[in-house]
């Protein structure tokens, strides 16, 4: 694994992900500890820690996928609305040390609930598909 970090092995592709964007850039895929259905990751490839050691370019490219990937999930899904999160040290509640924006899509009004559960593999993988086709 390059340089330790689990992002970086997945950008690489050393560790399989349901891919749902990709460019020479950024990869966003979707976690596999969902909050909700449709959670995605949106990662640089390049490796930085967080938002203060990101270069500005690299943090614009990342934004506008964000953008891009929002739009598909709310297509695809569909939900209601969309949470964007992204922490910035262990205080934060960033538990891997590599730049990630989370789209989490919300479905109806009730309360924010940031818990993860174990996805189901083979849901997650016919969401990504008909993600990457909206």
């Amino acid at each position: 694994m390059k340089n330790g970090c689990i992002f970086c092995a997945i950008a690489a592709g050393e560790i399989p992900s349901f891919k749902v964007y990709e460019d020479d850039v950024v990869l966003a895929y979707l976690d596999i500890n969902p909050f909700t259905e449709g959670h995605t990751l949106v990662i640089p490839k390049a490796h930085s820690e967080g938002l203060l050691d990101t270069p500005d370019e690299t943090l614009a490219a990342v934004l506008a996928r964000v953008r891009k990937v929002a739009a598909h999930l709310k297509s695809a899904l569909p939900c209601d609305g969309f949470n964007i999160l992204q922490n910035n040290g262990e205080a934060a509640g960033q538990t891997v040390k590599h730049l990630h924006f989370h789209i989490v899509p919300r479905y109806g009004t009730g309360p924010i609930a940031f818990e993860s559960g174990k996805g189901d593999m083979e849901r997650l993988k016919a969401l990504a598909d008909r993600v990457r086709m909206a």
